[in-house]
C-alpha cells in the first residue's frame, strides 16, 4: 500500500506541479481506485498523507485564479452508469 501511495503522489506531481502527466488519467484513477478499496478494506492502514485523504495539489504559478461561475458539483470520479445517475440527480436537484 505504501508503494502504490509512493506512485499516485509522484504522478500528482508530475501531473499537478509540472504539467507534465507520465500516465493518462485513466491509469491514474485505476490506481487511485485500487488504493481507494484497500484502505476500504483495511481502514486501520489508512494514513493522514495518503492521496485518498486529500485533493489536488498547490496550482501552478502560472496559472490566473479564476471563479466558477456555475459551482462544482463533484470531485469524485464516476465509473459506472448507477454512480453517474446519482451524480446527475444531485445536479438537477440543485
Amino acid at each position: 500500500m505504501n508503494q502504490l501511495r509512493a506512485t499516485l503522489r509522484h504522478h500528482e506531481y508530475q501531473y499537478h506541479v509540472l504539467d507534465a502527466p507520465e500516465v493518462p488519467d485513466a491509469e491514474y484513477d485505476r490506481l487511485m481506485r485500487e488504493l481507494r478499496e484497500l484502505e476500504s478494506a483495511h481502514p486501520e492502514l489508512i494514513t493522514a498523507d495518503s492521496p485518498t485523504q486529500r485533493v489536488g495539489a498547490a496550482p501552478l504559478a502560472a496559472f490566473d485564479q479564476v471563479r466558477h461561475e456555475v459551482p462544482m458539483l463533484s470531485l469524485d470520479n464516476v465509473f459506472d452508469e448507477e454512480s453517474f445517475l446519482a451524480f446527475y440527480k444531485r445536479v438537477q436537484d440543485r
